[in-house]
């Protein structure tokens, strides 16, 4: 397009995601297989005025410059995708809807850059490649996150689950019928940054005894990427509950984590973890069919929950 041409009311779409396992030994270099949630939107729109530019999310309307530290991630998604639309002399009014809710793991920061750069080049008519779109919001998520792995900018935007790995994407088949993924949001926000950095620092402090613990973690994403080939629930389950351990080893879990994912065992799943970075945020648990997934879901409400999803993982195959 020419650059010149007037600008159009843009609209981005992305979705949440949950991670099923790997979460924090990715940003080792191990495996993590994430979900996308597609039935959890994200929703932007940008449309063209006159003056400085706008922002309407969560509860803020305002001056895009002045929503502050907690948007600086959909401000910077904001910038680099008006900069590679050639259109920075361009001004919007920036308004995001998300059926979901912000710090619970679930990606949001991710969802709302990827859904405000598809708005904004929409709106400007400049296409771009899946790998520029994930490069663009990945420069946004490291204002959120300071090293993000990558996964949850590849996660919110893939048609399939994924297997991510030092920075690559590959699609995976899920052969698991008729099974569902209950969330549940604990209440408690969490921060990416604040788990992900505090790992860290243990892991140089002692990586004798926190190195084998995310080795752990990345054994078992690889037994989830096998269960979900093969079409094994149970293993599938059996993985999720020894990462939640794990994790909780690590120092990442919360006792409502821990209460949640008891509750959900209790009521039958085949397992249940914690997802995304920890100190917070949701559980997760896998039924094995509707009847099951209605039973964990009320067992968790039960139990504390803030508010509870029921997803149905839907098989797809993917060839090689």
């Amino acid at each position: 397009m020419d650059r010149h041409s007037p600008a159009r009311e843009g609209h981005g779409r992305t979705w949440a995601k949950a991670i099923l396992l790997g979460e924090h030994s990715v940003v080792y270099g191990h495996p993590a297989v994430a979900l996308p949630l597609h039935d959890l939107r994200m929703r932007a729109t940008a449309v063209p005025v006159h003056g400085p530019s706008r922002l309407r999310s969560l509860d803020y309307c305002g001056p895009i410059d002045r929503a502050g530290p907690r948007f600086a991630c959909i401000v910077k998604a904001f910038e680099v995708a008006r900069e590679f639309s050639g259109r920075l002399d361009q001004s919007f009014e920036v308004t995001t809807r998300s059926d979901f809710p912000h710090e619970r793991g679930l990606g949001s920061s991710a969802a709302a850059a990827g859904a405000i750069i598809r708005a904004v080049l929409d709106a400007c008519r400049r296409e771009a490649t899946a790998s520029e779109l994930f490069a663009l919001t990945q420069t946004a998520e490291k204002v959120a996150h300071g090293r993000p792995s990558g996964l949850d900018a590849a996660a919110t935007c893939s048609p399939c689950p994924i297997w991510f790995q030092g920075g690559q994407m590959r699609p995976l088949s899920q052969r698991i019928e008729d099974a569902r993924l209950v969330i549940a949001d604990s209440g408690v926000h969490g921060s990416t940054r604040e788990a992900v950095g505090g790992l860290r620092r243990r892991y140089e402090e002692d990586t004798g005894t926190v190195g084998p613990l995310i080795g752990a973690l990345g054994a078992l994403a690889r037994t989830a990427i096998a269960a979900l080939n093969d079409g094994d629930a149970p293993a599938l389950g059996a993985a999720m509950d020894r990462a939640h351990a794990v994790l909780a080893e690590l120092g990442l879990s919360l006792p409502v984590l821990d209460d949640l994912t008891g509750a959900a065992r209790r009521a039958g799943a085949l397992g249940a973890k914690l997802t995304g970075g920890g100190l917070g945020g949701c559980t997760i648990a896998l039924a094995d069919g509707p009847r099951a997934a209605d039973r964990i879901r009320a067992a968790l409400e039960h139990a504390g929950a803030a508010a509870t999803w029921t997803y149905r993982m839907r098989v797809s195959e993917v060839d090689g």
